[in-house]
């Protein structure tokens, strides 16, 4: 807990963007801009013949810090408002890069990955629009972040199964299994979002109309 006055002391001083959700400098935006950072490194990896392997190794690694990055902020009181944003984005991106790299290699198929990548469009244009109006930023929900973690994790299974890897069979057959799993979450959060949204937008135009 900041000691009493530190929040003055920081907006005093032109700190104000390290206190409280106006934090920039956190372990999970840095974990957030890892992400981003490592995508370039496992698209490389994934499209080369011969580093399939090590590709879908550091896949798992970058996903796997979605969960961590988000422990730690609930764990340390370190969510923020850029986070809120960074967090979310880095995941879409690099579910994006690896389902693309992974359809071009013909390792996984171009129809799921389409169920997820059309989704993900979608969410990102709503948010982006929501951004540009009066509207307030739409919280991620929970059962998205497990989808999204599900989803993650089986669609690396699968390509694994796809490129002839150690355990393959097994592998490709627990990946869709699970991938069928985290694609009714998946969808089943975007029905959430869409209350989500049309109460968002409604509270707009009332605090419009009484402006």
């Amino acid at each position: 807990m900041s000691p009493p006055g530190a929040e003055a002391r920081g907006a005093g001083s032109g700190l104000a963007s390290d206190v409280g959700p106006n934090r920039v400098l956190t372990i999970p935006n840095l974990l957030s801009l890892l992400r981003l950072l490592l995508t370039p490194l496992f698209v490389a990896l994934l499209l080369h013949h011969g580093t399939e392997l090590a590709g879908l190794l550091v896949v798992g690694g970058v996903m796997s810090t979605d969960w961590v990055d988000g422990y730690i902020a609930r764990r340390t009181n370190s969510v923020s408002e850029l986070g809120k944003m960074l967090d979310p984005a880095s995941d879409r991106l690099a579910i994006a890069a690896a389902i693309v790299a992974l359809v071009v290699r013909h390792a996984f198929p171009l129809w799921a990955a389409l169920l997820i990548l059309v989704r993900d469009v979608g969410v990102v244009v709503v948010g982006a629009a929501l951004l540009g109006s009066r509207a307030r930023r739409l919280d991620v929900r929970y059962i998205g972040k497990v989808g999204t973690f599900v989803l993650m994790c089986t669609v690396p299974m699968i390509a694994w199964g796809n490129f002839g890897l150690p355990l393959a069979a097994t592998m490709k057959a627990v990946g869709w299994v699970f991938f069928a799993v985290g694609i009714v979450e998946y969808y089943w959060a975007t029905a959430l979002y869409v209350g989500d949204i049309r109460r968002l937008l409604r509270a707009t135009a009332v605090e419009a109309h009484n402006a």
